[in-house]
């Protein structure tokens, strides 16, 4: 069973992984309306949010509900939204459209999966690693791997994104993951997509 604490921290934490669910639009957004359009309305969305950035961070102003949802690291840079958002471009921009969609949707299921269920079950915890538990790790990259292969019915290039990807959320501390994320996983995934095509 779950403590007063853990429950508390797991319904934030699910509060906000849900809102990271908008990647399956920016996907419904790609493959109903095109690329050009998809990258000119993220565009737009992401110059929105920049605003509210900054009179969030250098205004220091509290925002109604939505300011709540920001991590305490947060509180003086740029959220994770933004991160998001540009990865997402750099992905459409530069990856096929298979290989950026499951990069974007790794990025936030995979990454919702790690979170909630290594804070739900957590009980191996990985050494030299704070926060980071085997069970959410394990939970992401199955989520990834069936990601990968929904998109690109390949199994090769799906466990190469979903290790990825994996690898990436896992060690990355310091820098955002939103971004290297989609970045990383969308590189080697195009790259072996490339070399599995050409054989």
């Amino acid at each position: 069973m779950l403590s007063h604490i853990q429950n508390s921290v797991f319904f934030k934490e699910f509060f906000r992984k849900s809102i990271h669910f908008v990647s399956l639009f920016i996907v419904i957004l790609y493959y109903y309306f095109g690329k050009s359009f998809t990258l000119n309305f993220l565009t737009l969305v992401l110059c929105c949010f920049l605003v509210i950035e900054y009179f969030r961070v250098e205004k220091e102003l509290k925002i109604p509900i939505v300011w709540k949802l920001y991590r305490s690291k947060e509180k003086d840079k740029l959220s994770g939204n933004i991160y998001f958002l540009i990865g997402s471009i750099i992905a459409i921009s530069i990856f096929s459209k298979e290989v950026a969609s499951a990069a974007i949707l790794m990025t936030t299921f995979g990454d919702s999966a790690a979170a909630l269920i290594g804070i739900s079950y957590g009980k191996r915890w990985i050494k030299s690693l704070p926060d980071r538990a085997w069970e959410g790790v394990i939970s992401e990259y199955l989520v990834n791997l069936a990601i990968g292969y929904l998109f690109l019915s390949n199994w090769i290039v799906a466990i190469i994104m979903a290790s990825a990807a994996t690898i990436v959320e896992t060690l990355t501390y310091k820098l955002d993951d939103n971004l290297l994320i989609p970045l990383f996983s969308g590189i080697v995934g195009q790259i072996v997509l490339i070399v599995y095509l050409s054989l």
